[in-house]
């Protein structure tokens, strides 16, 4: 496969589980979402999108990295990255879809994992596609503690 295929498929792949959970979460911000008590260090809605854009970006360009490496990625690389992006959005579904602030916690600490694992199978063969990844799991653990206050508020 030419690089170019790479780099499309890379960089589409986070997109597209983002647009998976899109589907659950948006049409629930303006009725459900908005009526949740919130913690006091909560983004305006606004923050949620660009920053999510980014994210999908570099886990993109992440990808595609470790992708066209010359060193070969063991085959845990993909299934850790795989995994990472069906949490992702299962996340949504299960938070924003479903309503379960609680299982959406034990989704996004399931994220969590799969995201450091990622990292250390990545590690192997980009250092520079793990750092990528560090605004991600940040991201992450920040969204984690939204979590937990939301569901513990509600």
């Amino acid at each position: 496969m030419n690089n170019t295929l790479k780099f499309i498929i890379a960089i589409v792949a986070p997109f597209a589980a983002g647009a998976i959970g899109n589907l659950a979460t948006i049409p629930n911000i303006p009725t459900w979402y908005e009526t949740l008590n919130k913690p006091w260090f909560n983004p305006p809605n606004e923050v949620f999108g660009p920053v999510w854009s980014v994210l999908y970006l570099l886990m993109g360009l992440s990808l595609y990295i470790v992708w066209s490496s010359k060193k070969r990625t063991s085959r845990n690389g993909y299934i850790a990255f795989s995994v990472q992006l069906v949490l992702n959005s299962l996340w949504s579904i299960v938070f924003f879809g479903l309503h379960q602030p609680w299982w959406a916690l034990l989704v996004i600490l399931a994220l969590i994992f799969a995201i450091i694992m990622t990292m250390r199978e990545f590690w192997k063969s980009s250092k520079l596609s793990t750092w990528l990844l560090v605004p991600y799991i940040a991201w992450v653990s920040f969204a984690t503690c939204l979590n937990f206050s939301i569901a513990f508020l509600n």
